[in-house]
């Protein structure tokens, strides 16, 4: 099991702004949604619980999620250390958890993700995937400065344009939901 759910009363999760419905309460498309969660992860975590409030969204979410985790080149590791460096670099606290403790199920011990944190270069990934991935970091700071020349080393390294983009993509929608669970101060789970 992947993440264990922050305890609630009365079906609202007192930490977030917004009200979260929990499983039990869930109905409709919500709970149609809930279990393919519980299917793909084990549980329904505070995340999916927030992105719950707009079932289409949520929805859309978990499309997104079905298609990255079965990516034919980029692996769920370096998926994982791209969303815990956006956190990290968007002081995100409930991505920087919730990823730190999915590279943990993964062989990546806490104390050489928090590392990577200072030093992205260190990630234990191939060279090739440790070039994408401070790119990726780059281009989620700084897109403006991304040059044709940044992206001509990728593919010179083996990468299409397509793993380019999903990877970008990727990091990119991670800023999106850091912001999402920041602004309604969505609660970690305790894993």
């Amino acid at each position: 099991m992947l993440y264990h759910p922050y305890p609630e009363f009365n079906g609202v999760d007192l930490m977030a702004l917004l009200k979260l419905v929990p499983p039990e309460n869930a109905d409709g498309k919500l709970a149609q949604l809930y279990s393919i969660t519980e299917e793909m992860f084990g549980a329904v975590p505070n995340n999916v619980r927030m992105l719950g409030v707009s079932p289409a969204v949520l929805e859309n979410q978990l499309e997104f999620a079905r298609y990255f985790r079965a990516h034919p080149t980029l692996s769920v590791t370096f998926l994982a250390m791209v969303r815990l460096l956006v956190a990290a670099s968007t002081d995100s606290p409930y991505c920087e958890k919730l990823n730190t403790g999915m590279l943990a199920q993964l062989g990546v011990p806490a104390n050489q993700a928090e590392a990577l944190k200072g030093d992205p270069r260190s990630a234990p990934l191939s060279d090739k995937e440790r070039a994408l991935l401070t790119f990726v970091l780059r281009a989620t700071k700084d897109p403006h400065g991304i040059t044709a020349e940044d992206v001509q080393k990728l593919r010179e390294l083996g990468w299409s344009d397509a793993d380019i983009f999903d990877a970008v993509a990727h990091g990119a929608r991670a800023m999106a939901t850091n912001i999402i669970f920041d602004t309604f101060k969505l609660e970690s789970d305790a894993f």
